[in-house]
């Protein structure tokens, strides 16, 4: 099992300039961070306009990682497959040439949404993820096969409210039914359907490839300045209406124990990657986060 983080922990720093990529793969590996996600937000590897791959870039940070002694273990990106006719065609095209970046990086892994995560609520009924299933499935199918060519396993993560939940994720991953498409299972965004972490680890955990270990606060009643979605550190609510807020992890009111625990009980081994989105300084944050990760993994 490896402990790391996400470079997404740090993208206020790489977007206000305090930061290159280069940076943060320094900072993560002088924090004792054993892998790291990729996350072109705050960054890119190919040009906005024509969609060039820049194989010199993704050369240079294949170099930089491997010098710091840090393993590029996945490239996260965006994806909304409920679209229909040229729209979605252009989207899995979309999603394909990302897979080529990640081949390129040499990631073994790429993970890539179904839906969008900020999909308004009015839309997330069970007769709304139904009537998407068999697209979600089959996009996700041509992916896949896609990715399985280029040397990528791809994967779905329970993220925002449509595509999120024990069941929901495992219909998808069932209709795809393919080894090479796995589960990123991110021990927080859970909380955003109203599941309980701990049992989602237990439930998904055989067919878990990659982890995302984040923290949240939880509060019955409205705290202020909220919203209805907003991972950039202030309060949102989840589907049944809980306020949550980004926390630095094993400092907000999830059980980290219990959930690192149930992952440990399942023989997981695989990946652990940090993802901080709350307020606090993000360098402080993710440094204390990834400690916490480590130590509370040898407790559990």
């Amino acid at each position: 099992m490896k402990i790391g983080m996400s470079s997404y922990c740090l993208d206020r720093e790489i977007e206000a300039g305090r930061m290159t990529l280069h940076e943060v793969v320094d900072w993560a590996a002088r924090q004792g961070a054993e892998c790291l996600e990729l996350v072109p937000f705050a960054f890119r590897f190919d040009d906005p306009e024509t969609g060039r791959i820049d194989s010199a870039a993704i050369r240079d940070a294949r170099r930089w990682a491997a010098d710091a002694g840090i393993e590029l273990v996945n490239y996260s990106v965006l994806a909304d497959f409920c679209r229909e006719g040229e729209a979605l065609e252009k989207e899995i095209a979309r999603v394909c040439h990302e897979v080529d970046i990640a081949a390129e990086l040499g990631v073994p892994r790429m993970r890539h949404d179904v839906t969008a995560f900020r999909r308004p609520l009015n839309q997330n009924t069970l007769a709304d993820f139904e009537r998407w299933l068999p697209v979600l499935v089959e996009s996700a199918k041509r992916v896949t096969e896609h990715a399985k060519a280029r040397g990528v396993m791809t994967m779905i993560e329970n993220h925002g409210f449509f595509a999120n939940g024990c069941d929901r994720v495992e219909r998808v991953l069932l209709g795809v039914n393919d080894p090479n498409y796995g589960l990123l299972l991110d021990t927080g965004n859970i909380i955003c359907v109203d599941e309980d972490p701990a049992v989602a680890c237990q439930v998904l955990a055989p067919r878990t490839k990659m982890v995302h270990l984040k923290d949240f606060y939880v509060r019955s009643r409205d705290p202020g300045d909220s919203t209805q979605f907003d991972c950039g550190g202030h309060w949102f609510r989840s589907k049944a209406g809980k306020y949550l807020r980004g926390a630095i992890l094993a400092q907000g009111d999830l059980d980290i124990w219990a959930a690192l625990g149930a992952l440990k009980g399942a023989g997981y081994d695989g990946c652990v990657a940090i993802e901080f989105e709350g307020l606090e300084d993000a360098a402080y944050a993710t440094s204390v986060s990834l400690a916490n990760a480590r130590r509370i993994w040898d407790e559990v």
